[in-house]
C-alpha cells in the first residue's frame, strides 16, 4: 500500500535532485570559439564599414553581440600568436620569428587543467622552423602546448622544406600525429579540411566544456581562387599561385575574405546543431594588418593594407563577441583591448584563479561581454621586434585617441591614420598634454625599447621575463 508522506518525500528528493540538476547544468562554463583571421584587418568587414566586401556571417555576430572599436595587436603573426597565447608582452618572451619557447604556458593548457577539451586547426608556424630550434621536427607540440587534438599547417614541415608546401589547394597537413601529404589532401581545400576537422571535434565533445583555437590560413597570400571561385580550373597544389595581375589578386583576396566569412557561419551552425549556441562564446580576431598589396575602400576612403608597420593599419584589429543571452545585443564598444588580454579573458570565463605560473600583463573583458562595465585598460602597449624582414623595431603606448613612441613622436591616431602629423613639440590642448603625460608614465615603467635594426640574423634578443607588472602603474 502507497505511503503519502513516503510519496511526499521522494517528490520533495526528486524535485530537488531535478533542481539541482539543473543548476550543474547552468553552471557549466561556456564554451570559447576562438577564431583569429591571419593577414586581414578592419577596413576588410562589413560591420566596420568595408566598402569593397561582404561578410554578412561575421556581421551577424557582431550585430547580435559586442563590436570592439579599438583591439590591438602586433604588426606581424608570430609576435601576435605568442603574445596571444602566453599574455604576456613581447618583451617577456619573444625571440624568434615562427617560434613559441615550449617553456611558455599557454592557454590551452589553462583551459585544458579548468577541465576543458581543446584543439587547434590552422597555421601553427611556432616549431622554430625558419631557425632549427630544438625540438622543431617534434609534432607533439601542440599536445604539450595544451591542445588534446589539432590538425595544423607548418607544424614540423615548413612551406618551402621537402615535404612542406602551401596551405589552400592539396596542402600538406599534420593532424592529431599523423602526416597528410599534398598527395592525401589531393584537390582538397586546406580550410575546409581545417574547418571539418573542428566542426567533428565540436560535435564529439558537446557534452563537456570545450575551447576550439582557430588560426586561420585565410586570408594570407598567396591569393588564389577559393572553392566558391575556381570554377572547372584545377585543385592541384600547382594552383597556390596567384595571377600576376594585381586586379585579380584583389578580386581573389576580396573572394578568400567572403570564403573566410563563411567558414564562420558554418562553425555557428555547427555549435547551434550539437545544442551549445547558448553555452558558447565566440571570439572573432585578426592577428595583424591587411597585405601591404591590398587597397581596400572604408567609409568612402581608401586604405593600403599595413602588415609589419606600426601605424593603425598594421596592429588595430577586428574583434567581436558573441555570447547568446549573456552579451549585449548590436554593442559598440571604445574599451581598449590587448592581445594579452584574451588569456585572462578565458580564464575568469572558464572559472580560473590565476596563480604564480600565469601571466600578468592581460586584463579580462569578460565583464564587458556580460553587459558590465568592467575595468577596462588606460592604455595598450606595443613592444614589437619581429627579427624577420626589413620591419622596424618600436615601442610605443596609446589609448582610442593619442599615440606616443618611445622616441617622442606622437600623434592623435584618428585623424592622421598616416601618422604623417607627429604633434611632438607643438603646443598642446590640455586633454592632449594630459594624455601625453599619462602615456609617458607608462613607457618610462615599460623596459627599454627593442632594437630598431635587427634582422633574422639578430645575435642580441633581449626580453625581460621578470619585468613588474605594468597594467596599472599603480599597482
Amino acid at each position: 500500500m502507497n505511503n503519502p508522506a513516503r510519496t511526499l518525500v521522494m517528490l520533495g528528493i526528486l524535485g530537488c535532485v531535478s533542481v539541482h540538476a539543473a543548476e550543474t547544468k547552468t553552471e557549466r562554463p561556456p564554451n570559447v570559439i576562438l577564431i583569429m583571421a591571419d593577414d586581414v584587418s578592419w577596413e576588410c568587414f562589413g560591420c566596420y564599414g568595408a566598402d569593397d566586401y561582404s561578410t554578412p556571417n561575421i556581421d551577424a555576430l557582431a550585430s547580435k553581440g559586442i563590436r570592439f572599436d579599438h583591439c590591438y595587436s602586433t604588426p606581424l603573426c608570430t609576435p601576435s600568436r605568442v603574445k596571444l597565447m602566453t599574455g604576456k608582452y613581447n618583451f617577456r618572451n619573444y625571440t624568434h620569428f615562427g617560434y613559441l619557447d615550449p617553456q611558455q604556458k599557454t592557454f590551452a593548457q589553462m583551459m585544458q587543467s579548468a577541465g576543458y577539451k581543446t584543439a587547434i586547426a590552422g597555421k601553427w608556424q611556432l616549431n622554430g622552423l625558419y631557425h632549427g630550434a630544438v625540438g622543431h621536427d617534434d609534432n607533439t607540440r601542440p599536445i604539450k602546448a595544451g591542445f588534446d587534438e589539432y590538425c595544423l599547417w607548418q607544424l614540423t614541415a615548413a612551406k618551402g622544406g621537402k615535404q612542406g608546401g602551401e596551405r589552400f589547394w592539396s596542402p600538406p597537413l599534420e593532424q592529431n600525429g599523423k602526416f597528410l601529404s599534398k598527395q592525401d589532401n589531393h584537390e582538397q581545400y586546406g580550410p575546409d579540411i581545417m574547418s571539418d576537422f573542428l566542426c567533428d571535434f565540436i560535435q564529439r565533445n558537446k557534452e563537456q566544456p570545450f575551447f576550439v583555437y582557430y588560426p586561420t590560413v585565410l586570408v594570407h597570400n598567396p591569393f588564389v581562387a577559393t572553392p566558391d571561385t575556381i570554377g572547372d580550373s584545377p585543385r592541384t597544389h600547382d594552383t597556390n599561385k596567384a595571377p600576376k595581375n594585381a586586379n585579380a589578386q584583389k578580386a581573389n583576396f576580396v573572394a578568400m575574405v567572403h570564403y573566410l566569412d563563411k567558414i564562420v557561419g558554418k562553425l555557428v551552425k555547427q555549435v547551434e546543431a550539437a545544442g551549445q549556441l547558448d553555452n558558447t562564446l565566440f571570439l572573432f580576431t585578426a592577428d595583424n594588418g591587411t597585405n601591404r598589396s591590398i587597397t581596400s575602400r572604408w567609409n568612402g576612403q581608401a586604405i593600403r593594407g599595413g602588415k609589419g608597420g606600426t601605424k593603425d593599419m598594421g596592429t588595430h584589429v577586428p574583434l567581436v563577441a558573441y555570447w547568446k543571452g549573456h552579451t549585449p545585443e548590436g554593442v559598440v564598444l571604445d574599451d581598449l583591448v590587448d592581445f594579452t588580454d584574451f588569456y585572462a579573458t578565458l580564464a575568469e570565463a572558464a572559472g580560473v584563479q590565476l596563480g604564480s605560473d600565469d601571466p600578468v600583463d592581460g586584463r579580462s573583458f569578460l565583464p564587458q561581454l556580460q553587459g558590465k562595465t568592467g575595468n577596462p585598460r588606460d592604455w595598450v602597449l606595443c613592444h614589437y621586434q619581429p627579427y624577420w624582414g626589413k620591419f622596424p623595431g618600436s615601442q610605443y603606448v596609446r589609448n582610442e585617441t593619442y599615440k606616443l613612441y618611445r622616441d617622442g613622436s606622437f600623434y592623435r591616431v584618428p585623424t592622421d591614420l598616416l601618422e604623417s602629423n607627429d604633434l611632438a613639440g607643438r603646443s598642446l590642448d590640455s586633454q592632449a598634454a594630459s594624455t601625453k603625460d599619462k602615456l609617458n608614465t607608462v613607457l618610462q615603467s615599460a623596459p627599454p625599447a627593442p632594437p630598431k635594426k635587427a634582422g633574422p640574423q639578430a645575435k642580441q634578443r633581449p626580453i625581460y621575463p621578470d619585468w613588474k607588472d605594468i597594467v596599472d602603474p599603480n599597482d
